[in-house]
């Protein structure tokens, strides 16, 4: 069923739908929220750039060292492409790659990158005006010093993406020397109309601040910070992350808001994730996991909504936050798209909290503490 809601800033969609969650035969009732206007966009820091409050991450696309089961194929291209189009059907118009999802140093892998640009580059040819948030990614590989090294790779993500510009360009993770050298080249990026906003990718409270204050004394903000974030780990409130980004307006972008699948409610003790999520997320941490899981079935069957939704409300409740859950097909994006246009009471938020505290979380990524 669909309701057309009209509001004196534009109008919007509501689609309503029923979304099956697990094996055990219990169905939740979504919903999905066909976004259509400024109001439903927030600026990534202090940039002119604004985004929907919600992206779709684009890691595992073309990719087989992690996901997919180490193999890439056709049918598994078809539903990436899928879920870009329902994505972008349904509003969400902000994807999240880099330059090494999809690593040509993987067997069999495509580029993410090169998998957006042409899925946006068919979208275009019967959708002319349709407008992308594009954000990628540098690597900070050892072998690469100094702001050159950051435009050049920037305009080798532009090659395959296939554009003049994208709207986010980041620094994927601090690199182990030179990183001074990387924040300059992030400037010259802006100065030379490569991308209209620059961030940082799992940067601690004291690196965030030093590179915030190096982009300023050129006029330029330091616009986003993106870190593993979910209702399980839960390290950027407890070690001044989400503090200083707050304090300085950064936006922090959240990966793995849903936990790489953990908090859907779609893995239990008896069927864990397969691949390399299996050895993070095993029987014992599922174990661990279902009470809270239970709960957040609970408050999701009064909203009529299922648990990846509840969570990423979650995350969007924290404010200043914007998730970045993986879609691998379009029955994924468009369950994304339900986490929107409503918002858990701050009781909830509070208890989901607090039942989340008692657990230990699993693994972050590895440089997070560097």
């Amino acid at each position: 069923m669909a309701v057309l809601q009209v509001s004196g800033a534009g109008f919007s969609l509501v689609h309503q739908h029923r979304i099956g969650w697990n094996k055990g035969g219990i169905r939740a009732v979504g919903s999905s929220a066909i976004v259509r206007t400024e109001e439903d966009k927030v600026k990534v820091g202090g940039s002119d750039l604004k985004v929907t409050k919600l992206g779709i991450g684009a890691w595992s696309w073309g990719d087989t060292s992690y996901w997919n089961n180490f193999q890439w194929d056709d049918k598994k291209l078809k539903a990436a492409k899928a879920a870009f189009d329902v994505s972008v059907d349904s509003g969400i118009t902000f994807f999240d790659t880099a330059e090494v999802y999809g690593s040509s140093f993987s067997f069999g892998a495509i580029n993410s990158e090169t998998l957006l640009g042409r899925f946006i580059k068919e979208r275009k040819e019967t959708d002319p005006a349709v407008e992308v948030a594009v954000a990628t990614k540098f690597a900070a590989l050892p072998w690469r010093l100094g702001r050159g090294s950051v435009v050049s790779a920037l305009k080798d993500s532009l090659c395959r993406l296939g554009l003049s510009s994208v709207e986010l360009y980041q620094l994927h993770w601090p690199g182990i020397w030179g990183n001074e050298g990387y924040i300059d080249g992030l400037g010259d990026a802006v100065e030379k109309g490569l991308v209209k906003a620059v961030g940082v990718s799992n940067y601690s409270d004291k690196r965030l601040r030093d590179a915030y204050e190096q982009l300023k004394k050129r006029g330029i903000p330091l616009a986003s910070n993106q870190v593993n974030y979910s209702l399980i780990y839960r390290a950027p409130e407890e070690n001044g992350v989400k503090a200083a980004c707050d304090e300085l307006g950064i936006t922090l972008i959240a990966y793995s808001p849903i936990a790489q699948g953990a908090l859907t409610g779609k893995y239990t003790p008896e069927n864990p994730p397969t691949g390399p999520r299996g050895r993070i997320y095993t029987p014992e941490v599922l174990t661990k996991l279902q009470p809270l899981i239970s709960r957040i079935k609970e408050i999701g069957q009064n909203y009529n909504k299922t648990p990846t939704q509840v969570v990423l409300n979650w995350l969007i409740a924290q404010d200043n936050v914007v998730p970045i859950p993986g879609a691998k097909n379009a029955k994924q994006a468009q369950e994304f798209c339900g986490a929107l246009g409503w918002k858990l009471t701050d009781e909830e938020v509070s208890e989901l909290r607090s039942m989340a505290s008692e657990i230990k979380p699993v693994i972050g990524f590895p440089v997070e503490k560097l």
